[in-house]
């Protein structure tokens, strides 16, 4: 189970790496900062993938007695609507590459 649970996460951290990466290009969405309907449409499979990942992440955490998936938490934090004064999402895509030891290309 550590070692499927462990598979899972290194997944996850690629997928929102590769969605990071697209986001911190230029395409909004990811984020969901705006009432876009497209964007968020675009978006929608990505955030589905993630929270699908997560999900058996978090099952297999409780089992191993573990917390929940933190950096699936984190993102989902991060989502939704900010102020007229926040960064765009292609910046916070940038700090979230940053962060996870990621170039943006």
């Amino acid at each position: 189970m550590e070692s499927r649970r462990a598979e899972l996460e290194d997944e996850y951290r690629t997928a929102l790496i590769a969605a990071l990466t697209v986001t911190a290009s230029g395409k909004w969405g990811l984020f969901g900062h705006n009432d876009d309907r497209s964007a968020r449409a675009s978006a929608a499979p990505v955030i589905a993938q993630l929270s699908e990942i997560a999900e058996a992440i978090d099952t297999l955490r409780e089992r191993l007695a573990m917390p929940p998936f933190p950096l699936h938490q984190e993102f989902l934090g991060a989502r939704g609507k900010v102020s007229a004064h926040a960064v765009g999402e292609p910046k916070q895509a940038r700090a979230w590459l940053d962060r996870l030891g990621a170039a943006a290309d």
